[in-house]
């Protein structure tokens, strides 16, 4: 094939000269290269444009992930380094929250239960929060409040129930991590508590790890589960203890 390169220079009204090249095929110029700055703009802002687009879908499937995964709009911002450990106490308790999410495999196949307690205002939910944001990134994880677990199951005693409660209890049990908050809060009627106890039940035999958030200490905890659930808790658990006051900030007045 008789090809060269030709080359002359270009003028363009806002960058003034510059060298422009072609491709000379069988005689004939294919194409002369425009302005080099005015290309190198274009590109950037295509690859800009593209950044945009891309982060914008990335975000729009992490707030998807995360209304699964039943995130409430106030902790999405949750992250271990956004979490103030201002004592040993608090450092302590990130730390094994790190520990529980960088060896979540592990725990994945011990089945791992982890209990925070602390009065409220203690970031618990943060903690819990920000290790299920980073089990999300190769797994599923779900934070509900220990009630709405128990209307989850309520709801399959209705005649027009479309799943019966095993369905939902497999479906709770199926979750690489579950996280229960309000844990040990008055319920209706006895039934209703051994619904939460069968959630608990379930996932401890099945070997799935579960946090639970709790303003009761290990004497309540213990009362409120009952001897049976809590010794299995203790057989295969850590139990980190938010002895601190609320950080949340007070309207004054």
């Amino acid at each position: 094939m008789d090809a060269s390169l030709e080359t002359r220079v270009g003028t363009c009204e806002t960058h003034g000269e510059y060298e422009s090249k072609a491709v000379k095929i069988l005689g004939r110029i294919m194409h002369w290269s425009g302005c080099p700055t005015c290309c190198q703009i274009e590109r950037e802002e295509r690859e800009a444009k593209k950044a945009a687009e891309e982060a914008a879908e990335r975000q729009k499937r992490l707030e998807s992930r995360m209304n699964q995964a039943g995130i409430p709009l106030r902790f999405r911002g949750k992250t271990f380094d956004s979490y103030i450990a201002d004592t040993d106490g608090k450092e302590r308790a990130r730390a094994a929250a790190m520990e529980f999410a960088a060896n979540f495999k592990t725990h994945r196949r011990n089945g791992t239960f982890m209990v925070f307690s602390g009065k409220p205002g203690t970031g618990k939910s943060h903690l819990a929060i920000s290790i299920a944001q980073e089990i999300m990134a190769g797994g599923t994880a779900l934070y509900m409040s220990a009630i709405d677990a128990v209307r989850m199951i309520r709801d399959t005693w209705r005649r027009d129930s479309e799943k019966t409660e095993r369905q939902v209890l497999d479906e709770l049990a199926s979750i690489d991590l579950l996280i229960l908050d309000e844990v040990g809060v008055q319920y209706g009627t006895e039934a209703e508590q051994v619904s939460l106890f069968d959630i608990i039940d379930k996932r401890y035999r099945d070997l799935m790890p579960t946090i639970l958030l709790t303003n009761l200490n290990a004497k309540g905890m213990k009362e409120f589960l009952g001897d049976r659930s809590y010794d299995r808790l203790r057989e295969n658990g850590q139990w980190i203890t938010f002895d601190w006051e609320s950080q949340r900030k007070r309207v004054p007045g």
